[in-house]
């Protein structure tokens, strides 16, 4: 049986052998800070995912959604993202505290280009922020403040090959059943699972 590691890529060398340099244009698309065009693109932007580390170096990927501008743009040009309802894990919040380093990824529905931010985070629990970032009538639980090192826009290669905003490309909508997923650990009956998805379905609808 051959062996798997002859095809390992451990280098940089040989990475750079497989899929090329960059041309030198490509460094002209990175900023140290926000420009007009990537705070237009915040603004109109209703999700982004907020990717950290724990303190073992172990990744997570949260995403983060709501009426679009729902992040702020800090006069310092800073970004305040809100912390709401949720189901009180935080992973994200909690890797922050070890690990300040953040990086973004703002989406646009039907923009196929996406922007990607790198910062360092801080929770904040700063009354005036949370009221600033205020939803449904309730100010965010907490919000974390990400000072900005670096940002670019990446192009739509992503978006065309997977055709995600192409409708007629998507599969028939389809809910997870977190009941039916747990209830073999649980030994939950088919009663138990269907009390438990309207639970979750009510608290959707009444507890975003």
């Amino acid at each position: 049986m051959p062996d798997p590691s002859e095809h390992l890529i451990t280098t940089i060398d040989q990475l750079r052998a497989r899929i090329g340099t960059p041309s030198p244009l490509v460094d002209s698309k990175f900023f140290s800070a926000l420009e007009p065009v990537a705070m237009d693109f915040i603004r109109r932007s209703p999700f982004v995912l907020i990717a950290t580390l724990d303190a073992a170096g172990q990744p997570d990927v949260s995403p983060k959604g709501d009426d679009p501008g729902f992040v702020a743009i800090d006069e310092d040009g800073s970004l305040l993202i809100p912390e709401r309802k949720g189901n009180k894990l935080a992973f994200g919040l909690r890797n922050l505290i070890d690990h300040p380093n953040v990086g973004l990824i703002f989406l646009v529905p039907g923009t196929e280009e996406t922007l990607r931010v790198n910062g360092t985070a801080r929770i904040t629990t700063d009354p005036v922020v949370l009221e600033r970032l205020a939803a449904r009538g309730e100010p965010a639980i907490l919000a974390v403040r990400v000072a900005v090192e670096r940002c670019f826009f990446h192009c739509a290669k992503a978006f065309r090959r997977s055709k995600l905003w192409e409708s007629a490309t998507w599969p028939p909508a389809r809910r997870i059943s977190f009941a039916k997923l747990v209830a073999p650990k649980l030994g939950w009956t088919s009663a138990v699972v269907e009390d438990v998805d309207r639970m979750v379905e009510e608290d959707y609808r009444t507890n975003l």
